[in-house]
């Protein structure tokens, strides 16, 4: 089991490094026209955040509250953004390698980040498609999407 989370995990996180590839400052800033919508970079900021405060409730038994490795100015710095992604995933595998299979707690914490990681692809290709940005080929592939919209 840690081994098929560990693996869902990185395909997730090769997603998020190809789409933080594909985007610009300025996209990383935008909000969908006309929607109440947060920008590109904070919906990351979210993702990364979770990576830090999953495992740390997991960890504690309870909830710890969130943190973001990135700060606010960062989500517009695909740099920064990219190195966060990398730790932040290196970090979830080394703490699903070393789930015990009988946790049941940490493993529900395990399986709600990898829920919030696939609603984050959902919601970002809203804003794939919104905005304009060319989508990844990883993303073509993993979600079927259709070239002609």
């Amino acid at each position: 089991m840690n081994e098929l989370l560990r693996r869902r995990f990185s395909r997730a996180n090769t997603l998020y490094l190809d789409f933080v590839d594909a985007v610009s400052a300025e996209q990383l800033g935008s909000h969908l026209a006309d929607l109440p919508s947060d920008t590109v970079g904070h919906q990351l900021w979210c993702v990364l955040g979770a990576r830090e405060s999953y495992p740390r409730a997991a960890k504690a038994g309870e909830w710890q509250g969130f943190t973001s490795p990135v700060t606010a100015d960062e989500t517009t710095d695909a740099a920064a953004l990219r190195a966060a992604l990398v730790q932040t995933s290196s970090d979830v595998g080394d703490w699903i390698t070393g789930l015990d299979a009988e946790d049941e707690a940490s493993l529900t914490y395990a399986l709600a980040l990898l829920e919030h990681e696939t609603q984050h692809h959902g919601q970002l290709i809203r804003y794939l498609y919104g905005l304009g940005i060319d989508r990844p080929e990883s993303w073509q592939r993993q979600y079927a999407l259709d070239e002609d919209f």
